[in-house]
């Protein structure tokens, strides 16, 4: 549900913050300008500040609709006049209270949207994940992890403790590449315990000069959080290649009794 809230129109009123518009001006695409003379310095912060707050409520209102929640924008554009003139027809207190309303439908509508996105994505992942473990050359493990070989090899095998380098590809399974070391053109370097629990179990099972595609069931992945532009309860797929295993040092010191 991560930044699920941040699309509430009370904050939006009650919090407005350098911070925020600069958060959400970093989202947003680049918009055409007109070069306009202001006849000050004032006359052009006022107009800054007028169009930073009309910039965060606008991509606010966007990311609401994207869970069907809809305002009219010539009604907030009255509301800001209004109030500004001095005619606002609401009191500070009916104000708050109206956007604490809202505020509630807004969550409640997010919520519902992630429960559809998440039961979509956990279904079709399931699907997915039934289908690709018939396909030839592919093993399933207790845990759930699929594997197939693309390149066999023989030689060391590395265990969880040590760090292992790799290249790889992972994708999602619609064929949306999030992450590659071969796009980047360097190989990773990381200890084999501080990785996702399909990684850990899947590359010990590889000798260096071995490449193996895995897919990886969401509870062996991100689960149900997600990462960057990994949705929640995705199944995730790996090309990778064991390019070199660095052994964990041997623990040379002595245990002494009393």
């Amino acid at each position: 549900m991560k930044n699920i809230f941040k699309v509430s129109l009370l904050a939006a009123t009650v919090a407005l913050t350098v911070g925020c518009n600069q958060e959400q001006e970093s989202a947003a695409p680049a918009q055409e300008t007109t070069a306009v003379n202001f006849k000050d310095a004032n006359e052009k912060a006022a107009y800054a500040i007028g169009a930073s707050f009309s910039r965060y409520v606008s991509t606010t209102l966007e990311k609401q609709a994207e869970f069907g929640m809809t305002l009219d924008k010539e009604v907030i554009l009255q509301g800001i006049t209004d109030t500004l003139r001095g005619n606002s027809k609401l009191t500070d207190e009916e104000m708050i209270e109206t956007l604490k309303v809202y505020d509630t439908e807004v969550k409640a509508a997010a919520e519902k949207k992630q429960l559809e996105l998440t039961e979509k994505a956990t279904a079709e992942s399931k699907a997915f994940l039934e289908e690709n473990a018939k396909a030839e050359g592919v093993t399933v493990t207790d845990s759930g992890l699929q594997y197939s070989v693309i390149t066999e090899a023989e030689g060391p095998k590395p265990a969880a403790e040590d760090t292992v380098t790799v290249h790889y590809v992972g994708t999602l399974t619609d064929g949306t590449e999030f992450d590659s070391s071969v796009a980047r053109g360097e190989p990773a370097k990381f200890p084999l315990n501080r990785v996702i629990p399909g990684w850990t179990e899947g590359v010990q099972l590889m000798s260096v000069g071995e490449k193996y595609k895995f897919v990886i069931p969401a509870d062996l992945a991100y689960g149900e959080q997600g990462a960057g532009s990994i949705p929640a309860n995705a199944t995730l797929i790996f090309e990778v290649e064991l390019l070199d295993i660095e052994k964990k040092a041997a623990d040379t010191e002595k245990k002494t009794t009393k």
